[in-house]
C-alpha cells in the first residue's frame, strides 16, 4: 500500500458517479412498487388468489433488499465523499509546507549561484533579445530565449543543469542573427535548437545549436534568416556538439542564396549531424565529423535548386560528408541541386518580298486553245520571301468554244530563315564528395549524387512563305541542360573500403522543334474570252508545301563522368567509380506548314480549278486544300482545290456573275474533309 495514491479530484468525480446512479435505481424501484406487490387475482377461484399472493410477496421482497441497497448505498457514498475531503485537505495543508522546504532547499542556491537547486529556467521575454534562465542545477531545463528587438539578436537558450535539455535560442530581429541554443544536461540531456536568423538586406544566420552534455545529442541549428530587400538569405545556423555518448546536431537551413550550416560534430562516441540544406542556388552544409574515437561522419546537405529570374544563378552544389576519426565511416555527399529550364525560340524576322513571275503568251485560233501556263514566280534570297507567280496566259477564240486559260505561275520559294533555336537547359549541381573513413577502421563515403538538368525550351516558329512560297523551318528545340557531376567517394581508413562515387545527374529533356511556316498560295489562272460558245477559265496553280517541321531538340547530355570511388585503406579496396548519367529526351519534331490556295478562275463561264494543297511536310502536319478559284463572267462557279494529305479539302470556287451554278465541292484530300461548294452565280445579261 506503500504505493497506491489518491487523486482527490478523481475520487469526488466518482462520487458525483455514484449518486447519479443510485438515484436512478431508486426511481426506477419505486415505479415498479405498487404494479407488482398488489397483483390483482385473474379469477374469483382460490388458484388465482394464491398464485396472486405468492407474485406479491416476491415483490414486496425486492422491495425490502432494495430498501436496504439503497441505505448502503448512501453509506458507501457518505464516506467516500468523506475520503476525497480528506485527500484534499492533507494536499491543501501539506502544500505550503513543501513549497516553504523547496524555498529553502533552493535559497542557498539561488542566492549563490542565480539559479534554483530544481526547476526549469525562466524564458526570455519577447522584443528584449534576453536570455532564456539556466535551469536547476539538479534537475531542470533552461529556458528559451526571447525573440530580439530590431538589430538585437535573439537571446541564448539557458543551460539545464545535472538533467534537462537546453532552451532554445531566440528569433533574431531585423538585421541580427538568431540566438545560441542552451547546453543540454551535464549528465543527461540535449542541447538546444539555435534561433531562427532576423530578416534584412541580407538575411542573417541562424543561431548554433546547443552542445551536449555527456548523454545526449546536440541541439539542430537554427534555419537563417529571409531577406526583405531581394539578397541572399541567411546562412543556417550550425549543429550542436554531441555529448560524450552522442550525436552532433543537424545543420540549419540555409535562407535563399545562403549555405546550408554544417552539422555538429560527434565529441567522443558518436556521429556528426548532417548538413542543413542550402538555399535557392547554394550549397548544402557539409556533415559534422564523427566522434573522437568512434562514430560516423554526418551526410552532406543537399545543394539548392537553381535561382528564378534575372538574377537567377546555377544550382548549388551538395556538401560533402563529415570525416570520421578513428573508428567509423565517412558521411555520404549530398545530392546536387536541380537546373532551371531554357528560354524559348524567337520567330524570324520577314524579308522583303522577291520579284513577281512574268505572265504566259496568250493565244487566239479558230478552236479550243490553252494559253501558256504563267512562269514561277523570283525565289527568295537569303531573307527575301518568295516572289508571287506570273498569271496564266489568255485563250481567245473567234468561233466556237474559247481556249482553257494557262495555269498561274507557281509562287517563289519563300524565306529561307528558320525559327531561332530553343534555349539550353542549366547544368544540374554537383553532388558533394563523402567524406573519409576512420583512420584505422571504417569506409569512405560516398560521393553524392549530381543533380538533374532542366529541360530545353521549344524553338521558335518558322517565318511565313510569300504568295505561292514554300514556308521557313521551324527552330529546333533547345538542348537539355546537362546533369551534374557525381561526388568524389571518400577514402578509406587503414582497414576498410573506399566509397562509391556518386552517379552523374540525369540529362534534361530536349525542347520541342517549333512549327514550319505556312506554304504561299498559288498563282492566279489565266483568263479565257470569247465571242461565242462556251469558255473555261484557267486552273490556278497549286500551293506550294508549306515549311518543314523543326528537329526536334537533342535530349540533355548525361551526367559527367560519376564521381571516382574513394581510395580503399591498407586493408581493403577501392570504391567504384559512380555510374555516368541517363542522356534527355530528344525533342519532338514540329508541324509542317499549311499548303497554299488554288489560283483564280479565268473570266469565263466555268470558274478555274483550285490548287491541290501541299503534301505532308518533314515529320509534321499535311498543308491545308487551297481554296477554289473565282468563277469569271460566267454561270458556274469553280471546282475546289484537292485537300493535301491528312488535311482539308480546299473551298469551292464563287460563282460567276448573273445566275450561274455554284461550283463543285472540292476533292477529298487523304483522311482530309471535302471542300466547300462554290457560290450561286448572277444571270449574264
Amino acid at each position: 500500500m506503500s504505493f497506491v495514491i489518491a487523486v482527490p479530484d478523481a475520487v469526488t468525480a466518482a462520487v458525483s458517479d455514484l449518486a447519479n446512479l443510485g438515484s436512478v435505481l431508486t426511481t426506477a424501484n419505486a415505479a415498479a412498487a405498487l404494479p407488482t406487490t398488489t397483483v390483482v387475482a385473474a379469477a374469483g377461484d382460490e388458484i388465482s388468489a394464491a398464485v396472486a399472493a405468492l407474485f406479491g410477496s416476491y415483490a414486496q421482497g425486492y422491495q425490502s433488499l432494495s430498501a436496504q441497497a439503497a441505505a448502503f448505498h448512501e453509506r458507501f457514498l457518505q464516506t467516500l465523499s468523506a475520503g476525497a475531503g480528506a485527500y484534499t485537505a492533507a494536499e491543501a495543508a501539506n502544500a505550503s509546507p513543501l513549497d516553504q522546504l523547496m524555498g529553502v532547499v533552493n535559497a542557498p542556491a539561488q542566492a549563490l549561484l542565480g539559479r534554483p537547486l530544481i526547476g526549469n529556467g525562466a524564458n526570455g521575454a519577447d522584443g528584449t533579445g534576453a536570455a532564456g534562465g539556466d535551469g536547476g542545477i539538479l534537475l531542470g531545463n533552461g529556458g528559451n530565449g526571447g525573440s530580439g528587438a530590431v538589430g538585437q539578436v535573439g537571446g541564448t537558450g539557458g543551460a539545464a543543469g545535472l538533467f534537462g535539455n537546453g532552451g532554445t535560442g531566440g528569433t533574431g530581429g531585423e538585421g541580427a542573427a538568431g540566438g545560441l541554443g542552451g547546453r543540454g544536461g551535464l549528465l543527461l540531456g540535449n542541447g538546444g535548437a539555435g534561433g531562427v536568423g532576423g530578416v534584412g538586406a541580407t538575411g542573417l544566420v541562424g543561431g548554433t545549436g546547443g552542445a551536449a552534455g555527456f548523454l545526449g545529442n546536440g541541439g539542430t541549428g537554427g534555419a537563417g534568416g529571409a531577406s526583405n530587400m531581394g539578397g541572399d538569405g541567411g546562412m543556417g545556423g550550425t549543429g550542436g556538439t554531441g555529448g560524450f555518448f552522442g550525436n552532433g546536431g543537424f545543420g540549419g537551413d540555409g535562407g535563399d542564396g545562403a549555405v546550408g550550416g554544417a552539422g555538429g560534430a560527434g565529441s567522443f562516441l558518436g556521429g556528426g549531424g548532417v548538413g542543413g540544406t542550402g538555399g535557392v542556388g547554394a550549397a548544402g552544409g557539409d556533415g559534422g565529423a564523427g566522434g573522437t574515437l568512434l562514430g560516423d561522419g554526418g551526410n552532406g546537405g543537399q545543394g539548392g535548386a537553381a535561382m528564378t529570374g534575372i538574377l537567377g544563378g546555377l544550382p548549388g552544389q551538395g556538401g560533402n560528408g563529415g570525416n570520421a576519426n578513428w573508428f567509423g565511416s565517412g558521411g555520404a555527399g549530398g545530392q546536387g541541386g536541380t537546373g532551371l529550364p531554357g528560354t524559348d525560340g524567337t520567330n524570324p524576322t520577314p524579308g522583303a518580298t522577291a520579284g513577281t513571275g512574268s505572265a504566259g503568251a496568250d493565244q487566239s485560233n479558230n478552236g479550243n486553245v490553252t494559253g501558256d501556263n504563267g512562269n514561277p514566280g523570283d525565289a527568295g534570297t537569303g531573307d527575301e520571301i518568295g516572289g508571287t507567280g506570273g498569271a496564266g496566259g489568255l485563250g481567245e477564240s473567234t468561233d466556237g468554244n474559247s481556249g482553257t486559260g494557262g495555269m498561274g505561275g507557281i509562287g517563289g520559294a519563300g524565306s529561307t530563315l528558320q525559327g531561332a533555336t530553343g534555349g539550353n537547359g542549366d547544368t544540374g549541381g554537383a553532388g558533394g564528395n563523402g567524406g573519409r573513413g576512420g583512420m584505422f577502421i571504417g569506409n569512405g563515403g560516398a560521393g553524392g549524387t549530381g543533380g538533374t538538368g532542366a529541360a530545353g525550351y521549344a524553338g521558335g516558329t518558322g517565318g511565313d512563305g510569300a504568295v505561292g512560297g514554300v514556308g521557313g523551318l521551324g527552330g529546333n528545340g533547345g538542348t537539355g541542360g546537362a546533369g551534374g557531376a557525381g561526388g568524389t567517394g571518400g577514402a578509406a581508413g587503414f582497414i576498410g573500403i573506399g566509397g562509391n562515387g556518386g552517379a552523374g545527374g540525369i540529362g534534361g529533356v530536349g525542347g520541342i522543334g517549333g512549327i514550319g511556316g505556312a506554304g504561299g498560295d498559288g498563282g492566279i489562272g489565266g483568263a479565257a474570252t470569247t465571242t461565242s460558245g462556251t469558255t473555261t477559265g484557267g486552273i490556278g496553280a497549286n500551293g506550294v508545301l508549306g515549311g518543314d517541321g523543326g528537329t526536334g531538340g537533342d535530349g540533355g547530355a548525361g551526367g559527367t563522368t560519376g564521381g571516382s570511388g574513394g581510395a580503399g585503406g591498407v586493408i581493403g579496396w577501392a570504391g567504384s567509380t559512380g555510374a555516368t548519367g541517363a542522356g534527355g529526351t530528344g525533342g519532338q519534331g514540329g508541324q509542317g506548314g499549311a499548303g497554299g490556295s488554288g489560283g483564280n478562275g479565268g473570266t469565263s463561264q466555268t470558274g478555274g480549278t483550285g490548287g491541290a494543297g501541299g503534301d505532308l511536310a518533314l515529320g509534321g502536319q499535311g498543308g491545308a486544300g487551297g481554296s477554289g478559284g473565282n468563277g469569271g463572267t460566267s454561270q458556274t462557279g469553280g471546282t475546289g482545290g484537292a485537300g493535301g494529305d491528312l488535311a482539308l479539302g480546299g473551298q469551292g470556287g464563287a460563282g460567276g456573275a448573273a445566275g450561274g451554278t455554284g461550283g463543285d465541292t472540292g476533292l477529298d484530300g487523304l483522311l482530309g474533309v471535302p471542300g466547300s461548294s462554290g457560290q450561286t452565280g448572277e444571270i449574264v445579261p
